[in-house]
């Protein structure tokens, strides 16, 4: 199953004060915190039991970019996820939900 969701990076983010000054770029930490949040609400996933089990930063994002997010959920529960903006893909990577113990 294939979800999308888009959100536009804030202007005044917090994390652009000391990432970059003059030239400021979205951390990626922020960026993996807003995926994540993201797929595991689309999931019905608590976030605190999913891992990103991989992820590869291919561009930076910048204050206003407007991102997609894409994922999609293999028959074996990996969550397969990517990152654009515009044709620019801004990371990809997968997430595993933790089963409870």
């Amino acid at each position: 199953m294939n979800h999308t969701t888009h959100w536009t990076v804030p202007v005044d983010h917090p994390a652009f004060a000391g990432h970059f000054p003059g030239n400021p770029i979205l951390p990626g930490v922020v960026l993996l915190d807003v995926t994540l949040q993201t797929v595991a609400t689309s999931c019905g996933l608590a976030p605190d039991s999913c891992e990103i089990s991989s992820v590869k930063f291919l561009s930076p994002a910048a204050p206003g970019d407007e991102l997609t997010i894409r994922h999609t959920v293999s028959s074996g529960g990996t969550i397969r996820f990517d990152v654009n903006a515009g044709m620019r893909k801004i990371a990809s990577g997968s997430i595993v939900a933790r089963l409870p113990e």
